[in-house]
């Protein structure tokens, strides 16, 4: 049986008063608003709706609230519906809208407020301001989203005329079992050797005594969720909106996916300001020394960071919020040049300057500049007995682990193909693809492609990645994968490499090989997978490389 460990509620932080703001359904959601100085006279407030325990320590909010008082604003925490200290059902994703306004409403009419909120927040904290934009409500003036997406948590879509389709997230259905079960959260580990999953979650929740909604929504059955009850926020009116997107955030295809719906809107587009930083999920940075790079923050540690995280968001909120200066004084991209220190500002991106490079998978194991003539098949064995390993145990923390992935290409299981070193540095600035034409004698065939620095000494990082199922492998199928948007220094004696699996676990769920639904499967097969090199259709990728005289 598996050891569960439930966490409630922290105390308040002495900084701030709690009070129960009531939603138009009469629930009430436990806030903490922090003034500065204890001053109540009217200001411009920064709100923040999280389901991660307003004064706990996983999301330090006492400390983030501190930081935003030294600068005048006030500050509202709320945990989201059904979570920690407030009231109501707990449930994902689809009450944060209205709830959202409601609060926004609530805190226009205190005496401490002028009428002027922004809000900000990673994550799920970052979907809540986007539900919030939904609803139009007119004191909302800017947010402040980082490592979020507005299809956060959706589990992959099924649909039978599905060609390919995405790779589901181990965390999909982990997810509403821990913070979304009830008010508290609750953590346990999955036995990976033991079938079926969905079996170990029932023996949790007979354990627990009660269901997660949101997990029974999902599974076996997926619903789908009214996220957006007023509508899409990108049908909604424009606020002005500081994206930051990470670079090793396992979450960027979402927040790639949003900026991809804004850029087909002008107006949006308008108000639209993104910042690229070479950082993962939980904020650790590509950059960081190894003594900083701790899975438990200190306080003072925290503190140190809070600058790097919050300085730009409150230029941003100057701006947009207290109307000091102008849009023009902002800059449109700020990107972090991955490998050395560098932080650039464009009126675009990818910025002006990138061109398009195309490298070929050879029979041999190489990236080439030109295809193999001939076609070739490359083969291996998809055995759901024995995965291709996550190299990291948390994927939202990539980074501080930092993992040499070199190892993985040893395994049978894994094709390599590897460049030459680089003679001069090779700045990739912008999108990933790959293309390939696969097929299985299996049902159901994921592909995973990862991209990779490998140092002179042999170790390998990983720089980009991504993945797709093929829903009937049983014929050759051209595929394409995006692998995401780099910004990323080549540094001379380098090379680029390239690894192609089937598994990638437990970070995503694997296939049994025998069609089944991989989370609830018993019974598994090992699956034979090709995948052409060289001919008319090769495995081929498609880099963005900045040019600079």
């Amino acid at each position: 049986m598996n050891k569960i460990v439930s966490i409630g509620p922290a105390p308040t932080s002495p900084l701030a008063a709690e009070e129960f703001v009531p939603m138009r359904d009469g629930v009430r959601l436990a806030t903490d608003v922090y003034l500065p100085n204890g001053d109540a006279e009217p200001g411009d407030t920064i709100l923040i709706r999280l389901p991660y325990d307003k004064s706990g320590t996983y999301t330090f909010i006492p400390l983030v609230a501190e930081y935003f008082m030294t600068r005048g604003y006030r500050v509202v925490a709320q945990d989201v519906r059904g979570k920690f200290r407030s009231e109501g059902e707990t449930l994902l994703f689809v009450n944060e809208a209205y709830d959202g306004y409601d609060t926004i409403e609530w805190i226009t009419r205190q005496r401490w407020s002028n009428g002027r909120v922004a809000m900000w927040g990673d994550s799920y904290y970052g979907y809540t301001q986007w539900a919030a934009v939904s609803t139009q409500h007119p004191a909302l003036k800017a947010i402040a989203p980082r490592v979020t997406g507005t299809q956060l948590g959706e589990p992959v879509e099924h649909r039978s005329n599905d060609i390919t389709r995405g790779v589901e997230w181990g965390v999909t259905y982990l997810y509403p079992l821990s913070y979304f079960h009830s008010q508290d959260a609750y953590f346990w580990e999955l036995d990976l050797d033991r079938r079926p999953f969905s079996a170990q979650v029932e023996e949790v929740l007979a354990e627990i005594g009660s269901r997660s909604i949101s997990y029974d929504q999902w599974f076996p059955r997926p619903v789908h969720l009214r996220r957006f009850p007023a509508g899409s926020p990108f049908d909604a009116r424009p606020v002005p909106v500081l994206q930051t997107i990470g670079l090793w955030d396992n979450c960027a295809p979402l927040s790639w996916a949003d900026v991809a719906e804004i850029e087909k809107r002008p107006v949006w587009a308008m108000n639209h300001f993104l910042r690229i930083e070479a950082m993962d999920h939980e904020s650790f940075y590509l950059g960081d020394p190894a003594d900083a790079r701790v899975a438990e923050r200190s306080v003072e540690q925290v503190r140190g960071e809070l600058p790097r995280m919050l300085d730009a968001v409150l230029d941003f909120f100057e701006i947009f919020v207290r109307g000091k200066g102008s849009a023009s004084d902002f800059p449109r991209v700020t990107w972090a040049l991955a490998g050395t220190e560098e932080v650039r500002t464009s009126a675009s991106w990818p910025p002006p300057g990138t061109v398009e490079r195309t490298l070929f998978a050879t029979s041999d194991g190489h990236l080439a500049t030109a295809p193999d003539i001939a076609g070739t098949t490359a083969r291996w064995v998809h055995d759901p007995a024995d995965l291709v390993p996550s190299s990291v145990d948390n994927a939202f923390a990539f980074l501080l682990d930092q993992p040499d992935e070199a190892p993985i290409g040893d395994r049978d299981d894994v094709l390599v193909f590897t460049g030459d070193a680089v003679e001069q540095e090779v700045n990739l600035v912008g999108p990933v693809m790959a293309r390939a034409r696969i097929h299985s004698d299996g049902p159901v065939m994921d592909l995973f492609i990862r991209l990779l620095d490998v140092a002179p000494d042999g170790t390998a990082l990983r720089i980009a990645r991504g993945q797709v199922q093929l829903a009937d492998a049983s014929r050759p199928t051209a595929v394409e994968v995006d692998l995401g948007q780099l910004s990323y220094r080549l540094a001379p004696g380098h090379r680029l490499r390239v690894h192609v699996s089937s598994s990638d676990f437990p970070e995503f769920i694997p296939q049994p090989g025998t069609g089944e639904h991989p989370w609830s499967a018993v019974d598994v097969r090992r699956n034979l997978q090709s995948l052409m090199l060289g001919g008319d259709e090769p495995l081929m990728f498609t880099l963005s490389v900045l040019e600079e005289s």
